[in-house]
């Protein structure tokens, strides 16, 4: 599980260091920053799919994705004694991505490249990358340290150099990662790979899950949902049949969920209601309760991946399932560790309702995304960045 998150200049982001749970509710008004903390997180890993680098150029590269305030914002500043006014900046511009577990921690630094004449010359370049032991960076926990093209990994109490030719758009995750020989890189490579994100069904009049799909066994719903009918089979004959037809009910009571077979190969989602003599293909259903059975094909995975992350779950829902939707996400939060970003009042209460759920509530402050009520560090876990 992550205990901490540490994100530094990104976007409206200076500096932020949060302690997370079991189940945690990331809130506040809008543009307070809950998007960039969300889009942090995609970031960071996109280190172990090996496209970091491609995902900041499709932000507008680091010169867009940088904080564009100071590089330090005074108490006089924020008690508006000051104007908030720049100053030569004292460390090299760098974006910061980290988190930490009680085993394991990595982080990644992010810098414009040296002046060239490549065509290339704005793609951003990994200046470190370092994994520790134990749940903050200290000098005797550091384990694996990527200092620009060098790799050197702990063996007792000297270093070995693993590589030294590393390309400067590449994670070492891509070329180090080798079970055998540095079973930490690989270890965490592969936790960051199962993070599993959902942001976007689609539930329009063409969207894939409305139509026939070719079913084969899907313990994992497809990040659109375009495999719907043959995630809630798998459910129904390898997962928890009882809590998917108890999920259902408690939304639409006297409901219930089949899937028809048509040719043996193609799956369909057929919806019965109390009272309809017929049931409802997926094609006729309402984007509500097409999105709605999508999360419970979502969340009640019957392979559960250490984190999971919903962003603004409750859109398209009718308020009135957002309480359903909630006891759900509760489910999954036993197996699995699980972040909500939202602004739905409704979902917050009633996900805040367990005891295990950790709220995050984020304001922004002279244009800095920050955690409110948190007003200074030592409301923060321990942190440090590599120097």
């Amino acid at each position: 599980m992550i205990n901490t998150l540490a994100i530094g200049n990104y976007r409206s982001i200076l500096n932020l260091v949060v302690p997370l749970g079991k189940l945690n509710v990331i809130t506040g008004p809008n543009g307070s920053g809950k998007s960039n903390f969300y889009r942090a997180l995609r970031l960071l890993a996109e280190t172990a799919q090996g496209g970091v680098v491609n995902a900041l150029a499709r932000e507008g590269g680091l010169k867009s994705t940088f904080w564009a305030g100071p590089e330090e914002i005074s108490r006089r500043m924020r008690a508006r004694e000051v104007p908030v006014e720049g100053s030569r900046r004292k460390k090299p511009v760098r974006l910061h991505l980290g988190f930490s577990g009680e085993e394991l921690g990595y982080a990644i630094s992010l810098g414009l490249p040296t002046p060239s004449t490549s065509a290339f010359g704005l793609d951003p370049e990994i200046k470190r990358e370092c994994i520790w032991a134990g749940p903050f960076l200290r000098l005797g926990s550091l384990l694996v340290d990527r200092d620009g093209s060098v790799i050197k990994v702990r063996s007792g109490r000297s270093w070995d150099v693993a590589s030294k030719h590393i390309n400067a758009f590449d994670s070492m995750f891509s070329q180090v990662a080798d079970m055998n020989t540095m079973p930490e890189v690989f270890r965490m490579r592969e936790t960051i790979r199962h993070w599993r994100f959902y942001d976007h069904f689609r539930t329009d009049r063409d969207a894939p899950a409305r139509l026939p799909q070719l079913g084969t066994r899907t313990p994992v719903l497809h990040h659109d949902g375009r495999d719907l009918a043959a995630a809630l089979q798998t459910i129904r004959e390898i997962g928890d049949r009882h809590a998917l037809e108890e999920a259902i009910r408690d939304a639409f009571p006297g409901a219930a969920v089949d899937i028809r077979f048509e040719q043996d190969t193609r799956f369909s989602v057929e919806f019965h209601q109390e009272g309809i003599l017929r049931p409802l293909s997926s094609a006729e259903l309402s984007d509500g309760t097409l999105r709605y059975l999508l999360w419970v094909a979502a969340l009640l995975t019957p392979r559960p991946p250490s984190l999971m992350v919903l962003n603004e779950p409750e859109t398209s829902l009718h308020p009135d399932l957002l309480p359903a939707l909630a006891r759900l996400i509760i489910r999954a939060s036993a197996s699995t560790q699980v972040w909500v970003v939202t602004h739905a009042a409704r979902l917050i209460a009633a996900l805040q309702s367990d005891s295990n759920c950790h709220s995050i509530q984020l304001e922004k402050d002279l244009g800095q995304t920050r955690v409110m009520d948190h007003q200074d560090c030592s409301d923060e876990p321990p942190w440090h960045w590599p120097e």
